[in-house]
């Protein structure tokens, strides 16, 4: 089969693999459509990992199933995640599933970005779910990282009334706004760098948008009438980003750490300002749990929150390059959308 073998963000090849086998407790997935992330593009998370593999934004069609596995059969539509948690150690029980030691192990065999894909039997059993008959494969990809979205804002109890600020927006960005505005947040302010992102981010349900160069705490305090952001989302991994937004929360208020940094970040924390008189909680929030993917396909599938009109790139498996290339350098595209089983356009 073939698959999309990942040696750099500019290397990308495509290459012939052996079509995995399973055994009598997992199924082969036939990828109809797999997203590329953010994630997939971190060149420094990966250097020492490839060659390999990548693609965890996965929907597609069951091809084989082992005799033991229940509740599934061969032609199902489905969407599956890499990571799952074990549903039992300490942590899942206190509601951390994903900093869980299995979770942290599990993967598919090979990658989201081939023509099929090994599902191992936890990943079957704990993170596969049968897509609705009203969603399409490709918007059933966004399952994965609207899930981690779902994640992120229950973290820092999203609900009605709330002042948000998006810092970076991209796909991670605008998701961030979507699911606020299906919240009732009372105002969403997201800023970028890129016109192109600002000018989406109103269009997803952003309130009111602003150059990320500009002085963005200034800006809130006159939109807001002398507040801050009562949460603040950071989809942005530059420091400045960073920086920013430990000066944009309101006292009381929370900032959630969304997105990686880049590789030797640090938080510069003014302790007494932001901590000791004015109460601000910290979050970070990684991945998602079986609960967030339910949710999301759930949000998709009702249509609370619209996904098709976030995809601006869909390319064959053998185009790829063209489409890391799209999201290192984004500039008109939102998502981009890889089909393992087209030919070349």
């Amino acid at each position: 089969m073939r698959v999309a073998m990942y040696y750099s963000n500019h290397d990308v090849r495509l290459e012939e693999f052996k079509r995995p086998e399973i055994n009598s407790d997992e199924a082969l997935m036939r990828i109809e459509a797999s997203g590329i992330c953010g994630s997939d593009v971190m060149e420094w998370y990966r250097k020492d990992k490839v060659p390999l593999v990548l693609g965890h934004e996965v929907a597609g069609t069951l091809e084989e199933i082992g005799r033991n596995v229940k509740g599934f059969k061969v032609g199902d539509r489905v969407v599956a995640t890499h990571h799952v948690p074990c549903g039992d150690c300490e942590y899942c029980r206190n509601d951390h599933e994903t900093v869980c030691e299995t979770l942290r192990q599990t993967h598919f065999d090979p990658g989201g970005f081939s023509e099929f894909v090994r599902i191992p039997e936890i990943n079957l059993k704990l993170g596969t779910l049968k897509i609705p008959k009203n969603v399409s494969f490709e918007e059933a990809t966004f399952v994965e990282p609207l899930g981690c979205v779902v994640r992120g804002q229950r973290s820092v109890n999203m609900k009605s009334g709330k002042r948000v600020l998006v810092l970076g927006s991209g796909i991670a960005g605008l998701l961030h706004i979507k699911l606020a505005r299906y919240w009732k947040a009372k105002t969403i302010v997201a800023t970028d760098i890129d016109p192109f992102r600002l000018k989406m981010a109103k269009k997803f349900g952003a309130t009111a948008v602003v150059h990320a160069s500009e002085n963005v705490p200034g800006y809130l305090r006159a939109y807001h009438k002398g507040r801050l952001a009562d949460c603040v989302i950071l989809c942005s991994g530059a420091q400045s980003a960073i920086e920013q937004g430990l000066r944009c929360v309101e006292r009381g208020g929370t900032i959630l750490i969304f997105t990686a940094a880049s590789q030797d970040s640090c938080l510069p924390v003014p302790t007494n300002e932001i901590f000791w008189r004015s109460e601000v909680t910290v979050l970070s929030s990684y991945a998602a749990s079986p609960r967030d993917l339910k949710d999301a396909l759930a949000l998709i599938s009702k249509k609370k929150i619209r996904v098709k009109d976030m995809i601006t790139h869909e390319l064959p498996l053998g185009e790829i390059q063209k489409g890391f290339d799209l999201v290192v350098n984004p500039k008109d595209s939102i998502k981009v959308i890889i089909h393992p089983q087209k030919t070349m356009t």
